[in-house]
C-alpha cells in the first residue's frame, strides 16, 4: 500500500508554519505501516524552509518519507511519466471527503458535510 499524508492539521497539530504537537498516533500507524513494507509519502502544501521543518519535524518521531511531494520513483517509471497528481492507495488528510459518504446521485448533502466538518473541528479543539 501507498499512503500519501498531508502534513498540517494531520501529522501536525500545529499552527502553520509552527510544526506540532505531533499527531503520535498517527504516526505510530505509518511507522508499523512502513515496517509492514507499506511506502508513505508526504503530501503537503509546504515548500523551502517550512517543508523542510515538517520533515525534520517527523524524522525527530521515526518517520522518514518514502517520498516528498512527489510520486515514488517506481511509479514514474511503470507510467512513464511523473503526474501532478500523487498516486497512492490512501490520502490521508484533514480536508478529505470520502466519496462513498456522499449520496452521489444527485445533490449534494451540504448538512452531511457541515455536520461532518464540525465533528472533526470539535475533535481538532479537544486534541490541543
Amino acid at each position: 500500500m501507498i499512503y500519501a499524508v498531508d502534513f498540517d492539521s494531520t501529522l501536525s497539530f500545529g499552527e502553520w508554519p509552527a510544526v506540532g504537537p505531533v499527531n503520535k498516533e498517527l504516526v505510530d500507524f505509518l511507522l508499523r505501516r512502513q515496517m509492514m513494507g507499506d511506502k508513505v509519502i508526504l503530501w503537503t502544501c509546504r515548500a523551502g524552509k517550512p517543508l523542510k521543518d515538517a520533515v525534520d519535524f517527523c524524522r525527530k518521531y521515526g518517520l522518514v518519507f518514502d517520498a516528498v511531494n512527489d510520486n515514488l520513483p517506481e511509479i514514474v517509471e511503470k507510467y512513464g511519466s511523473n503526474s501532478r497528481k500523487i498516486t497512492c492507495d490512501v490520502y490521508i488528510d484533514d480536508r478529505a471527503v470520502h466519496v462513498d459518504d456522499y449520496m452521489c446521485l444527485g445533490d449534494i448533502d451540504m448538512d452531511r458535510i457541515e455536520t461532518a466538518l464540525i465533528r472533526y473541528a470539535d475533535r481538532l479543539t479537544r486534541a490541543v
